[in-house]
């Protein structure tokens, strides 16, 4: 059984340049690596009318039960201006002890990392009292159509059962060890467009201006605080991202207004309310001004916990020991492909300090990918005992 080392594992995937939704080779790549460790690799592509095809990789080694997932993606931020990085991003090097390149921390790292584990693990134990399977999309930092929420539809119809997952996102603010995550806010955006009457500015009691209303709502949208949040979670938000009227004229009321918002969301609440809720204070206001309105929503996850049950303490127990930190068990954050995954299995989010994801010379520390790599063997030894 060949030992997978994950610093050069890292460095290999990166060097693909996967800018969601361009697979660029990397989810062939990855199965051809699993293959040589005995996994069943299936690679899913998905396409949506009107979006962009996707690779997903499903594979999985023993056929019983329990069967842990490891679930990633390969897809990456695009690297911004090339000429701000010290490196060329998809050329990955080593500089005072920290591997520089797009993705070296969200989330190839992690996948690498998982990969060498899984790969030690096997050596010791040819055979082992479950199976090991990998859930890898290509598409999280895009639109997350035609990646991990397809692969499990899939994984529903063919009726394959994932005991417990272990999502790798980068979950740790500064230091490796901080913080497990357990659940996440849920996340709804809205678009509200507001019609009123357009007309000369000389003569506002001949027009309707929907800017007044739109102001209105926007008010007591913010006003009306949603919770005070709970034991796990922290209080649900609403946000305006935007508001906009496409008028150039300065003296013509315009016909319409709109306002762009985007809620975060404990278990407290689910779309659905926060729906209701939004509906009756637009329709109020707009009713109350002889305003007409029209609403938009996009959904992208209700909230969701996982009960800090055996597993969930077992990976405290050996982050601390590996780590010499006690894990926060923690919501907070954005949205992560979590969302799907919980529909059909208890997760934990748990990956690489996130400090540098998203940035100009995004790394990860050496000795980070070495820890990372003890800590999922060791999850994996325990789990299967």
């Amino acid at each position: 059984m060949t030992i997978i080392n994950e610093l050069k594992l890292s460095k290999d995937l990166i060097r693909f340049p996967s800018v969601t939704p361009k697979d660029a080779g990397v989810i062939k790549f990855l199965s051809k690596k699993l293959k040589q460790l005995g996994f069943d690799c299936k690679i899913l592509e998905f396409k949506d009318k009107g979006s962009k095809p996707i690779k997903n990789l499903y594979a999985r080694i023993g056929k019983k039960r329990p069967n842990l997932c490891y679930a990633g993606h390969t897809d990456v931020v695009p690297p911004g201006n090339t000429k701000d990085w010290t490196i060329n991003p998809f050329k990955p090097l080593v500089k005072k002890n920290y591997l520089i390149g797009r993705g070296a921390n969200d989330m190839k790292g992690s996948i690498a990392c998982f990969v060498s584990a899984v790969s030690k693990f096997l050596k010791k134990n040819k055979k082992f009292n479950g199976s090991i399977s990998f859930l890898i999309t290509g598409d999280e930092e895009g639109y997350a159509i035609n990646g991990t929420k397809k692969v499990v539809d899939y994984l529903k119809e063919k009726k394959e059962k994932i005991d417990f997952c272990i999502v790798g996102e980068p979950t740790n603010p500064i230091r490796l060890g901080e913080m497990i995550k357990i659940g996440r806010r849920g996340s709804l955006s809205g678009k509200i467009e507001i019609t009123g009457t357009q007309g000369h500015i000389a003569y506002p009691h001949l027009s309707n201006n929907p800017i007044n209303t739109i102001v209105a709502i926007c008010k007591k949208l913010k006003q009306d605080k949603l919770d005070k949040g709970n034991k796990n979670f922290q209080p649900s938000n609403l946000e305006f991202t935007s508001i906009n009227v496409d008028n150039k004229a300065h003296n013509v009321i315009p016909a319409r207004a709109s306002a762009q918002f985007n809620i975060r969301y404990n278990n407290l609440h689910t779309s659905k309310t926060l729906r209701k809720k939004v509906n009756l204070i637009v329709k109020r206001i707009s009713k109350k001004n002889n305003c007409t309105y029209k609403i938009n929503y996009m959904v992208n996850g209700d909230a969701f916990l996982t009960k800090p049950e055996k597993t969930v303490l077992l990976a405290k127990k050996i982050i601390k020991k590996i780590t010499k930190i006690n894990p926060k068990l923690s919501t907070t954050g954005g949205t992560s492909d979590a969302r799907f995954i919980k529909k059909i299995s208890p997760c934990l989010e748990f990956g690489l300090v996130n400090k540098t994801m998203h940035r100009v010379d995004e790394c990860v520390s050496l000795s980070d990918l070495k820890k990372l790599t003890k800590i999922y063997n060791k999850f994996l030894v325990e789990y299967f005992k």
